[in-house]
């Protein structure tokens, strides 16, 4: 099973990074390889989001995600070409009231989603992931 867990630090309060992190249908406009993202329905603090990238060949994958503001978005795989897709976000504000964000995903592929796949997401793409992140709440906010 790949997985991996990072942590990046925004110069935006908790708050704002939470919503950035749950503007899931924004994503495509930050996210270089996020070809969609659409919000198929939410309950409360769950969202139902179906997502297609392009790592290597395309995939689209649906995630229930649920939601703590601003302290946490954790999700798990309603259906797509993967056995597992877990991960989530956990925020903690700073002293100085920037966020210190905790990112991790674990993902295992089914027998034909190539194994490149996975390795991409746990391994290159999460650092620009977190970057891409960053700029955009930095981009929106200011401490």
């Amino acid at each position: 099973m790949a997985g991996v867990a990072q942590s990046v630090q925004i110069a935006v309060r908790p708050e704002d990074f939470f919503s950035v992190i749950t503007a899931y249908e924004e994503y495509p406009e930050f996210l270089e390889e996020m070809e969609r993202a659409t919000l198929l329905s939410r309950d409360g603090n769950t969202a139902e989001v179906q997502f297609s990238v392009n790592l290597i060949k395309r995939v689209t994958y649906t995630l229930i995600l649920t939601e703590n503001p601003p302290y946490s978005v954790r999700w798990t795989l309603k259906e797509g070409p993967f056995k597992v897709s877990n991960g989530s976000w956990t925020l903690k504000e700073q002293a100085d009231g920037s966020t210190h964000a905790d990112y991790a995903i674990e993902v295992k592929v089914a027998a034909f989603v190539p194994k490149s796949v996975s390795s991409r997401i746990v391994g290159q793409t999460v650092p620009a992931l977190l970057a891409s992140f960053k700029a955009r709440a930095e981009g929106r906010f200011s401490l």
